[in-house]
């Protein structure tokens, strides 16, 4: 690994300054967290729930269980800054071999992964819009990463203003929902029958996690934050307290208009509840909505995803290839094509099972929970080997409170394995296949 230019650029970068306020914090870990998967993942918990205590339940614990990730993430960011994240935590704790592993698992299955679960949601609800036969939401999913992408390698900038009004639309789409599912949504004809389903609570567990996914983000603002030691811990209270009740508040919404096996059922629950209750204009006008917000993300997660693949192509020989730089466009071109082509074959994927976004959180989910629970462990180790290193926040109750969510990784690392489908079987596959290549480049001369 190519450690000189790391060095460099840490010695030559000017040191950010704090200017983040409390309130800058909590608005940007909300803006984060709170993406597309929020409509559609409250139908899979739904089919994974007994009853509708339970739902609202999963999902309070889920917001309990982000908070404690969240404080134990918080002291490895505080203590050691660096872009690289999870990357570096694991190289620091565990070497070269785990940071490489991690880095395959990133461009192969979890932000690919990630970027096709946003691209099957983009394809749900725009199929609400105009259904393109059978296999709409793929057909969509597929369209809207080769456009996105097309867009990206041709230099198209990031406008600010096109994010901020993609994620005002988004936050309208949401307190519509819970305003029309509350207040005007007529509640279904109560039933005697029993829930159609044989769920578990830890696959509930995974789609709820899956919606709070972002907090670890708060990490990379750590060294901009201002008073950090007393405002890290009160932003990441405040913005998973709220993200919480808005996540409460929409599936009371769904429960009141849909009622539990209606919401199980539904490919996109959102523009359903709106459809019972404004009829189809309420259905197309969510949809439209939604489509427009996922699109918004999808386009921010190829931007992204490309660049730590690019970054990946710089570190490592073996993957050299991904670090060419278009200078006439300023865009790795590389890299996003690989990304695209990794996207659309999971978008096959998803087509081939028949179901979609589903798929794509089985495919994701033990990568994911594997490398989190590593990073947990990483504290525990980094704690032991290197005592001396100031940290500004410590985690409160230490070790209780990293064990805790170790235990919790577990959990759902071995939730994602025991009801594994196919997509779980190719994301573990895909994995391993990283052994070989991990083997190959310690051959080479970097």
């Amino acid at each position: 690994m190519k450690n000189k230019n790391s060095s460099q650029l840490t010695s030559t970068s000017t040191a950010p300054k704090a200017a983040l306020t409390l309130i800058d914090a909590v608005a940007l870990i909300v803006g984060v967290v709170i993406g597309a998967g929020i409509f559609e993942t409250p139908a899979f918990v739904a089919a994974n729930a007994e009853s509708e205590t339970v739902v609202l339940l999963v999902w309070l614990l889920g917001g309990v269980m982000s908070l404690i990730g969240a404080i134990c993430y918080a002291e490895l960011a505080t203590a050691y800054p660096h872009a690289g994240g999870n990357y570096y935590y694991l190289q620091r704790a565990f070497g070269n071999s785990s940071a490489f592993l991690f880095a395959w698992a990133r461009m192969t299955v979890i932000q690919t992964g990630s970027l096709v679960l946003l691209a099957f949601v983009f394809g749900d609800y725009a199929s609400q819009i105009l259904r393109l036969g059978d296999s709409s939401s793929s057909i969509y999913a597929a369209l809207a990463i080769s456009v996105l992408t097309i867009l990206n390698t041709l230099g198209i900038s990031q406008g600010k203003w096109t994010q901020n009004w993609l994620t005002v639309a988004k936050v309208l789409g949401l307190l519509l929902v819970v305003i029309i599912g509350i207040v005007f949504a007529s509640p279904p004809a109560a039933t005697t029958s029993e829930p159609a389903n044989s769920g578990t609570w830890g696959m509930a567990m995974i789609f709820v996690l899956l919606s709070y996914g972002g907090w670890n983000e708060a990490a990379y603002i750590s060294a901009e934050l201002r008073n950090l030691k007393r405002n890290m811990v009160r932003s990441l209270l405040w913005s998973i307290g709220i993200i919480t009740l808005i996540y409460l508040a929409i599936n009371a919404a769904y429960i009141q208009g849909l009622g539990l096996e209606t919401m199980a059922a539904s490919e996109a629950v959102a523009a359903e509840l709106m459809r019972r209750a404004l009829g189809e204009p309420g259905a197309w006008f969510i949809s439209l909505l939604i489509a427009i917000s996922t699109l918004g993300a999808i386009n921010a997660t190829i931007f992204t995803g490309a660049r730590t693949n690019y970054a990946l192509g710089k570190d490592f020989a073996l993957f050299s290839w991904l670090g060419n730089w278009n200078r006439r466009n300023q865009t790795p071109t590389s890299a996003l094509l690989v990304q695209a082509a990794i996207a659309l074959f999971l978008v096959l994927l998803g087509t081939f099972t028949r179901r979609g976004f589903e798929t794509m959180v089985d495919y994701t989910a033990p990568a994911f929970w594997f490398f989190f629970l590593l990073t947990s462990l990483s504290l525990l180790v980094l704690r032991f080997k290197e005592p001396d290193v100031p940290r500004p926040f410590k985690v409160p109750f230490y070790p209780l409170t990293p064990i805790l969510f170790c235990l919790i990784c577990v959990y759902l690392l071995y939730s994602s394995l025991a009801y594994a489908r196919v997509g779980a079987l190719v994301g573990v596959a895909v994995l391993i296949a990283g052994l070989p290549l991990l083997l190959w480049s310690r051959r080479q001369k970097v």
